[in-house]
């Protein structure tokens, strides 16, 4: 497998993003949606969407568009809603509402987003997230969402790793359970009054294109194996990330990339899939019965302080090191932030300590993350108030009390900055097919500030899906005439019965699961914290044999008609494969390292990210090429015209 980079991709027509107003970046939400076209109420009872997933982005989408008089159909693989992933989502959520008086304003969480995402994002897109977060605050607490509070009773706030200000709101260590409660609440509401219907246990297998348009979608009733065909005058993705893609990750395991990959075989470009975010404070793996990691908040770093021996070796307790042998290597490196750098710069500093010996733990990856002196000044009821929940969760996980010793943590897979490329509008490369949340890759460029997670989904689904959706449907009603008879619904179905058909016909050797923590170490080997051209030439090949093997010796057991979670996983698995090689071919083309990029190859004398900003500004969308085809690359150069373009710097 060697050769030039070309040989794995085709260059195709470059891209751009016409949805994008110009003007002065405080006006261009407001122009947009001036110039959006409008559906009176009384229409938009005529108007269908549907929507997959029910986490934040998409929880909220459903029950805004439900309030405003649309029908609504939504889908979830799990018996309930609020099981959705955004559920354990810890630390906060950003807002520029400067409740601190400490010198936040929009300006500054617009460009503290667009540095911690390395100057890859949009300036136009992030610009709005900054506006609209404000809002998202009163929403939440209008619904009741219980956010900590001062002594004097008002909204309380904390810092976040990558910025100077305290601009993060939060619910003790449940932030993302109770805002989706939140959004909970909402969507119940308008099930209740009949603009909504929930579909639990319904998992999405295709989209359904007519004419060139999202149209619908086919979807497996996972209790009864049935296929079902819905219908609509638009779609939208709010499915998550693809972080399971490496097996091991803070992920829940049913998390998977199928809804979107499947919109992508249908045309949706793929953008930037190699931008994958690496958590700096995971529970280290205990060993290989593990099926996935447990994220420890990252607000622990607030007042938590993050250390390792001086010494390579050194197996003493930790209590027993005094702090002249201890280097708290984070303020050392970076005083000016200290242990609150971004995570891409916390993880590959606490992989380089583990990589020079000094690492802690039964198997050496793992640092300190130590309270002490936190406890110290504040007192333990103190901390026991801010981070409770979360010292039990990990004395229940470790059986060690961290009010005594310090935590163990090590960087882990978290989020993902890549997904479906999208305009503007939030609409695909596919007329008609909207993708939110985590599920498109709009506003984080190559490494994602904490705590924004929330602040876009619910960004996305309460304000600005539900201000641009409008103007596609008031210009693209379903055909009267398109039913489940369609040559293309037809079509879609069948192919989902055939992919069915070839899982459970293989009967092979091995389990599902054996191949996906194969597929997984590869790709945390070669495409995890650092990437290099041999390892990910190295990666591509193994990828492929595998996935050779995958089909001709997965053993998949059961029918189809019946509650078949072998099944399930067989094709999200069978996804994950085809992912897996866009992303190191992704990682590979994009000979620079950028925010959560790391390549070894291009780094600066201190060992930070080098870009090489003029060659790599741009936004990578990739097509499709078909399954013997490599795919295409489409090229979106960004422009920054409001932020200067510089090397990073938290010293």
């Amino acid at each position: 497998m060697g050769g030039t980079v070309n040989e794995y991709f085709v260059e195709g027509d470059a891209l751009h993003d016409t949805k994008a107003p110009d003007g002065p970046l405080r006006e261009r939400w407001d122009k947009r949606r001036f110039e959006a076209k409008l559906v009176s109420p009384s229409n938009r009872r005529k108007l269908s969407v549907l929507i997959i997933g029910t986490g934040l982005a998409g929880g909220s989408a459903a029950a805004t568009l439900g309030e405003a008089g649309y029908n609504v159909k939504v889908f979830c693989y799990q018996d309930s809603a609020r099981r959705a992933h955004s559920i354990a989502a810890q630390g906060g959520i950003n807002a520029a509402k400067d409740y601190r008086n400490d010198g936040d304003s929009i300006q500054r969480l617009f460009y503290d987003t667009v540095k911690g995402g390395d100057y890859r994002s949009r300036e136009s897109n992030v610009y709005r997230l900054a506006q609209v977060s404000a809002a998202i605050i009163d929403q939440a607490v209008a619904q009741g969402v219980p956010f900590a509070r001062d002594y004097g009773g008002l909204l309380d706030t904390r810092s976040f790793w990558g910025v100077q200000v305290s601009r993060t709101f939060y619910a003790r260590g449940q932030t993302g359970q109770q805002l989706l409660l939140g959004a909970y609440q909402a969507l119940e509401r308008q099930i209740g009054a009949g603009t909504v219907e929930l579909n639990t246990r319904h998992e999405m297998l295709d989209l359904i294109v007519i004419d060139g348009k999202a149209r619908g979608v086919v979807v497996r009733d996972m209790v009864t194996g049935e296929f079902e065909t819905h219908l609509a005058d638009a779609v939208v993705l709010a499915s998550g990330g693809y972080g399971n893609v490496y097996y091991l990750s803070t992920n829940a395991m049913g998390c998977n990339v199928t809804a979107s990959w499947r919109a992508h075989r249908r045309g949706a470009y793929f953008a930037n899939p190699c931008y994958t975010q690496i958590h700096p404070t995971c529970i280290p793996v205990s060993g290989e019965h593990q099926s996935k990691l447990t994220l420890m908040s990252e607000s622990l770093r607030n007042d938590g302080r993050i250390w390792v021996p001086d010494a390579a070796g050194d197996d003493r307790a930790p209590a027993d090191i005094p702090e002249s042998e201890r280097d708290y290597y984070l303020e050392r490196a970076y005083p000016a932030f200290g242990n609150l750098v971004p995570r891409d710069v916390a993880s590959r500093a606490a992989k380089n300590q583990c990589d020079q010996g000094r690492g802690v733990g039964p198997n050496g990856l793992g640092v300190y993350l130590d309270f002490a002196d936190a406890i110290g000044r504040l007192g333990k009821a103190a901390i026991e108030e801010k981070y409770g929940n979360l010292f039990d969760m990990y004395a229940k996980i470790t059986d060690e009390d961290p009010y005594e010793v310090p935590m163990r943590i090590y960087p882990a897979i978290h989020y993902t900055m890549g997904g479906l490329w999208v305009d503007y509008d939030l609409q695909s490369s596919i007329p008609g097919l909207f993708v939110i949340g985590e599920a498109n890759f709009s506003d984080h460029g190559a490494n994602r500030l904490g705590a924004s997670a929330l602040m876009q989904g619910l960004a996305d689904g309460y304000f600005v899906l539900p201000g641009t959706i409008n103007d596609y449907l008031a210009r693209n009603p379903l055909p009267e005439d398109v039913d489940a008879s369609h040559p293309s619904v037809v079509e879609a179905v069948r192919a989902v019965r055939d992919r069915t058909a070839r899982l459970l016909a293989v009967n092979g050797h091995r389990s599902v699961d054996s191949f996906h923590r194969e597929l997984g170490g590869i790709v945390w080997e070669y495409c995890g914290m650092e990437r290099n051209a041999e390892g990910l030439t190295r990666a591509i090949g193994e990828i492929r044999t595998l996935h050779d093997s995958f089909w001709s010796d997965v053993k998949v057991t059961g029918v189809n008609e019946e509650l078949n979670q072998a099944l399930e996983r067989a094709g999200r698995v069978a996804d994950f494969f085809e992912l897996a090689e866009l992303m190191c071919i992704d990682a590979l083309h994009r000979e620079e390292s950028c925010g959560a990029h790391f390549r070894t190859e291009s780094q600066t004398d201190e060992g930070e990210a080098l870009r090489r900003d003029e060659e790599f500004s741009y936004v990578a969308a990739w097509e499709f090429g078909g399954d013997d085809a490599p795919p295409v690359l489409h090229r979106e150069h960004l422009e920054f015209e409001n932020i200067k373009v510089q090397q990073r710097s938290y010293t």
